[in-house]
């Protein structure tokens, strides 16, 4: 037996949102059997950006029944049966935290329609659920409420039970009851992580770092780390015992710094990658009428390097993309036509460059700044003056260093194309 389930929530801070709006189907692999829709007043304020999303706001709540007068019924639906989501580890989570608040400990087998899909279509282009049911030609009605969700995830669910015909990838998937909850460990941890930017460390019992990483949200990266259900995760959950974390502000800080960390520490559990650098560009070349033209190669140390990719395909991808955006056509002068080139040049390229590029700080009135010479990344830190950017001496004292190479180049050019870098200086000679 299957609860097909949907919740919608308020949004908020991790472990304070509040249910607004659930579906439950029970399926009993054949047939629906039992059906619970209900508007929830959650008793907290609905997220702007929520509302939005789903059309529900504070004020369609009010006369909503509350939690706990819904509570009794999703227990009896929900009753012998495996809860069946997609991204259940999120609609776990958020029933178990209601149902805690009123002094229940509530538990179901999980089943994750994301994971099933995966197994069972490798080719989609997508596994999201709006993207994966119009991929597969299912028709969903009411996208992000909770029934309209639900009913896809229950068209999508019938189709891969279909598919799973030895039986054996939906029982692998099954969880343990208590798969997606945090110990009252864990949870200890997650609650003094902080929903910021920057790069995290777990430690084992003796204190070394079996395992480093970055995230935007590093609460909820090391949540998912002890909700995960691979064998890795759960061996890496049964390892750690403390997580440390250093807040960068900038996202391309904790991405050098992680890269930087893990190749000094060489954590068992960070899996061992060939760091490259990269192995193509988009190069500028001056063609026999004078113009400066772009072109896609691979990488062996041409000059006037616009950016660094992984891929030939990204290369490519990236050059139409600055093709359509700033009309790249040789309808103009050569000298007009060149600028622009070499206006792109010193926005996207850092090659035989001396400049410090500013990025958000750690909080209000500070920035974090990376110092490139010659090309190459010496080093980053935190400034709060402007004169601490212009005076290269000082600059110089405040960073702290760090050994540029091919694949920093290529974090950095990467993080420039996504255009989120506040300010490019140039430094005086």
């Amino acid at each position: 037996m299957y609860a097909i389930l949907d919740i919608e929530s308020t949004g908020g801070k991790y472990n304070e949102e509040g249910i607004i709006e659930i579906a439950v189907h029970r399926f009993d692999g054949h047939e629906v059997v039992d059906t619970f829709i209900s508007l929830v007043n959650p008793e907290r304020e609905v997220q702007p950006y929520v509302a939005k999303l789903t059309g529900i706001n504070s004020r369609m709540l009010k006369t909503a029944p509350k939690f706990h007068e819904v509570a009794k019924r999703i227990v009896e639906i929900t009753e012998g049966a495996v809860l069946v989501a997609h991204n259940a580890q999120f609609d776990y989570r958020i029933l178990r935290t209601e149902f805690r608040r009123l002094g229940y400990d509530f538990q179901r087998k999980t089943l994750c329609t994301v994971d099933l899909s995966k197994r069972l279509l490798p080719d989609a282009e997508s596994h999201s659920l709006g993207k994966l049911v119009r991929s597969l030609g299912i028709p969903v009605s009411d996208r992000h409420r909770a029934n309209g969700d639900a009913l896809a995830t229950l068209k999508l669910f019938q189709l891969l039970l279909a598919k799973d015909t030895d039986k054996t990838i939906v029982k692998d998937l099954v969880r343990a009851e208590t798969l997606g909850e945090l110990s009252p460990r864990q949870l200890d941890i997650v609650e003094e992580m902080p929903q910021e930017t920057g790069v995290y460390y777990l430690h084992n019992r003796d204190g070394d770092i079996i395992y480093i990483g970055k995230s935007k949200n590093i609460k909820r990266k090391v949540n998912q780390h002890f909700t995960n259900g691979s064998k890795w995760a759960r061996n890496l959950q049964k390892e750690t015992r403390r997580v440390t974390f250093e807040k960068t502000g900038s996202e391309l800080a904790a991405l050098l710094k992680e890269y930087e960390e893990i190749k000094k520490n060489t954590p068992p559990y960070n899996t061992k990658k060939a760091y490259n650098g990269f192995s193509y560009g988009v190069y500028a070349y001056k063609d026999p009428n004078g113009f400066l033209a772009l072109k896609a190669e691979r990488a062996n140390g041409q000059l006037k390097r616009l950016s660094s990719f992984g891929s030939l395909k990204a290369t490519k991808s990236f050059l139409k993309q600055l093709a359509e955006q700033h009309d790249l056509t040789k309808k103009k002068s050569p000298n007009e036509h060149n600028a622009k080139i070499k206006g792109l040049l010193k926005k996207y390229s850092t090659q035989n460059r001396d400049i410090v590029l500013t990025d958000k700080g750690r909080k209000i009135g500070e920035r974090s700044v990376f110092l490139i010479k010659n090309g190459c990344l010496e080093g980053y830190g935190f400034v709060d003056l402007n004169h601490q950017i212009n005076n290269i001496h000082i600059l110089e004292s405040l960073i702290t260093p760090m050994k540029g190479d091919a694949h920093t180049t290529h974090i950095i050019e990467s993080y420039l194309r996504k255009e989120k870098t506040l300010k490019i200086v140039e430094l005086k000679q």
